[in-house]
C-alpha cells in the first residue's frame, strides 16, 4: 500500500529505451565504485603480500575472482540502496523512472535483491530479460516479474514543482 510519503506516479509503463538509457547512465557511478574497489584490492595485493608495485593481480586468480564478486556486490548495494531509499538510481532520475512494488508502494529489500540478481542474469543472457518487455503485455521485464516489482515513469512536474 503506498504511504503518504510516496509521490504520485503515472500509471505509464516506461518504454524499454528509457530503461536502457538509465543503465548506460548508471554505468558511470558503478565504474567509479569499481575503480575505488580495484584500487583497494591492488593496494592490499601490493603492500600486504610484498609484491612489486608493477606486478598485476594474476588473471583468473582467486584474488581477481574475489575482486569481480566484490564489484558485483558493490554494484548491487548501490542499486538496492538507491531503489529502497527513493526508488531510483542516479541514472533513473533524468527519465523520471522509479522502482515500485506491484501495488505502487515501496519494494522490500529482499525483492530488490531478487530484482538485481535476475537483472544480472538477464544482462549475461544478452539482455534477453530486458528485451522481453517489448513482447510482454504489461511491458514487464524478467526481473520485474521475478521480484514482484515494476518500473514506472512519473508524470512530468510543472515548472514550479507542482
Amino acid at each position: 500500500m503506498p504511504d503518504a510519503s510516496t509521490p504520485p506516479i503515472s500509471p505509464s509503463r516506461p518504454w524499454i529505451g528509457w530503461r536502457l538509457l538509465a543503465l548506460v547512465y548508471d554505468l558511470w557511478p558503478a565504474l567509479a565504485l569499481w575503480l575505488l574497489l580495484s584500487a583497494a584490492f591492488t593496494a592490499a595485493f601490493t603492500f600486504l603480500d610484498h609484491h612489486d608495485a608493477h606486478e598485476n593481480i594474476a588473471p583468473l586468480s582467486g584474488l581477481q575472482l574475489t575482486l569481480w564478486a566484490a564489484c558485483w556486490l558493490v554494484t548491487g548495494l548501490y542499486a538496492v540502496v538507491s531503489w529502497r531509499n527513493g526508488g531510483q538510481t542516479l541514472g533513473m532520475r533524468p527519465w523520471r523512472l522509479r522502482v515500485r512494488a506491484m501495488d505502487g508502494g515501496r519494494a522490500s529489500t529482499r525483492s530488490l535483491w531478487v530484482r538485481f540478481v535476475v537483472a544480472t542474469l538477464s544482462l549475461l543472457a544478452g539482455g534477453l530479460g530486458f528485451w522481453w518487455a517489448w513482447v510482454d503485455r504489461e511491458r514487464l521485464t524478467w526481473h520485474d516479474r521475478a521480484s514482484g516489482t515494476r518500473m514506472v515513469r512519473e508524470a512530468k512536474q510543472g515548472f514550479g514543482g507542482g
